[in-house]
């Protein structure tokens, strides 16, 4: 069996306690010697200068750090001094993203779609980069229907992308046919699952209704039995999520991303049990 990569997502801390509880978290996932992590940007670009911090300081340890780039609300000069930046700090991987409009935001930005922003990146920058994508094995839930979805998203690794990062889901049947269809399309990129360990379900929930993922029924029944019982509900999200994880990596999947909301114990715990 090929080795799997794995991979991390985190969050630029707002607090200095928030930066030490990051680092103290990275500390305890550097030993599954990720290929590299990635660091999330806010709506709009609000988090911009903590993004680039971040990925600067998980740099001076000898990470492969990608940050998070959004081009909504962003215009092409905004972008263009981003780009320079991170090329001047020797960073060489980009999470390619549309991003959403914060609320109340009107201006939509001179790139209106991920794949203009991944044309552009690779217009302006040629191949310094190594561009992820987005991926929406439950389909986006903005998109009209999901051979749009598809569509979408082969214009973007059409335009330049080398990988994509799905969005997290628990039903693998959704990401292997998803894999399926989009291959037919031609796109020939590795397509990295997304894994969101299970620690708190009120939080799950709304996450899970904002971008469009589902929680099987069966799942949601169990966790809400649980009441407020952390451990009980931490117990069993393990156990979902390693099962998950499990069948993905028989199947051969390319590496697992895990979003780790800046929390180490989940994601380490779920690659201890597969022997990662």
């Amino acid at each position: 069996m090929n080795p799997i990569e794995l991979s991390f997502e985190f969050f630029p801390p707002k607090t200095q306690e928030g930066v030490e509880k990051l680092r103290a978290t990275r500390a305890q996932l550097v030993p599954l010697k990720p290929k590299f992590v990635s660091v999330t940007f806010g709506a709009g670009g609000s988090t911009q200068q903590g993004t680039l911090d971040t990925v600067l300081d998980i740099a001076k340890d000898g990470i492969e750090a990608a940050p998070h780039l959004s081009c909504i609300g962003s215009s092409k000069e905004s972008l263009r001094a981003i780009l320079n930046r991170y090329r001047e700090s020797g960073i060489r991987h980009i999470v390619a993203l549309r991003g959403d409009l914060p609320s109340g935001m009107g201006e939509v930005g001179e790139l209106r779609y991920a794949s203009e922003l991944v044309s552009f990146i690779r217009n302006e920058t040629g191949d310094w980069f190594r561009i992820e994508v987005a991926a929406y094995p439950e389909y986006h839930p903005q998109s009209r229907s999901p051979r749009q979805d598809m569509e979408n998203f082969a214009r973007k690794v059409k335009a330049g992308a080398n990988s994509a990062i799905t969005q997290y889901f628990f039903n693998a049947d959704a990401y292997f046919r998803f894999v399926d269809d989009v291959r037919k399309l031609g796109v020939d990129v590795p397509i990295v699952p997304g894994i969101m360990p299970i620690t708190n379900f009120s939080q799950l929930t709304r996450f899970s209704e904002m971008c469009g993922a589902e929680i099987p029924r069966w799942v949601a029944r169990r966790l809400e039995s649980f009441g407020d019982d952390r451990e009980a509900i931490r117990a069993f999200g393990l156990d979902v999520v390693t099962d998950l994880c499990r069948r993905l990596v028989d199947a051969g999947v390319p590496g697992l991303h895990f979003y780790t909301l800046n929390a180490a114990t989940a994601s380490k715990a779920i690659c201890e049990r597969l022997g990662l």
